[in-house]
């Protein structure tokens, strides 16, 4: 669900699980695929093995974050008519209040933005839906996707970008996740019956974004960081290491942005 947006495009272009082929799913015509909207009839599939939700409302002028909420739980109903063995849904590390510590999916969740209030929400929606019949639930706290978030959405090969600099001379440090990785990451998650609840998604360790635009080949301005800036975002990845462990390399900034071009939404 959510083949048109900038992560379902990359799950499109990167899956090579050949178990299970990938449907796309649109919400309207002229994208050349299967299109259902909620309340419509079932989509004509048959064996479905799981249904991954990409779908989503982010910020932006006019959208009702709410519609999160009613997204996943439009997915999971169609995963239980449609008997499949598990449903994925799409949050994001957003949930957490930002620190300098790791944070683990048993840490308190605390959002400190409408976006992240909206998410949490959905998880909870999910959570109350959720019965001990039909299909596994599993909810993605996703880190920061090269070539899908802000920094990439101003970063060019070759370019200029502004960075906050802090006190100690570095620049912010998010967990981020390469879109082959997170490929790599749906399929275990979609293999493994024991796998359910919640999974922070990422590198396991956070990589600064000063590094990944060095290796994008850009020049860096410096500013000097305002109170209000995050210094770091780290995810504590532990839980999904049981199911897939990804390499300390995954958060290198070389194969953060190999990853981005490979994902075919950037440069």
């Amino acid at each position: 669900m959510g083949a048109s947006g900038k992560l379902g495009r990359m799950l499109c272009s990167l899956w090579q699980f050949n178990r299970f082929s990938l449907v796309p799913v649109y919400r309207s015509e002229g994208h050349g695929g299967l299109v259902w909207q909620v309340g419509g009839p079932l989509p004509m599939i048959e064996d479905v093995a799981a249904v991954i939700a990409f779908w989503g409302v982010t910020p932006r002028p006019g959208c009702n974050l709410d519609d999160n909420s009613r997204l996943a739980l439009a997915a999971l109903d169609l995963g239980k008519s449609m008997g499949a063995g598990v449903v994925l849904h799409c949050s994001s590390a957003a949930v957490y209040r930002p620190g300098t510590s790791p944070v683990s999916e048993a840490d308190r969740a605390c959002p400190g933005s409408d976006y992240g209030r909206a998410k949490l929400a959905m998880e909870k929606a999910i959570e109350e839906s959720a019965s001990g019949e039909g299909p596994r639930n599993i909810i993605l706290r996703i880190g920061n996707v090269a070539g899908a978030d802000s920094l990439f959405a101003n970063l060019r090969p070759g370019g200029r970008i502004t960075l906050d600099r802090f006190p100690d001379g570095s620049s912010p440090a998010r967990s981020y996740i390469a879109p082959p990785d997170l490929v790599r990451v749906i399929e275990a998650l979609v293999e493994d019956v024991t796998a359910e609840g919640t999974y922070n998604v990422a590198a396991p360790v956070p990589t600064e974004m000063g590094e990944i635009a060095r290796a994008a080949g850009c020049t860096i301005d410096w500013r000097v960081a305002p109170e209000t800036a995050v210094p770091k975002v780290w995810l504590d990845t532990s839980r999904l290491s049981r199911i897939l462990a990804l390499p300390s390399g995954a958060a290198a900034a070389d194969h953060l942005v190999k990853g981005a071009q490979a994902g075919g939404t950037w440069p």
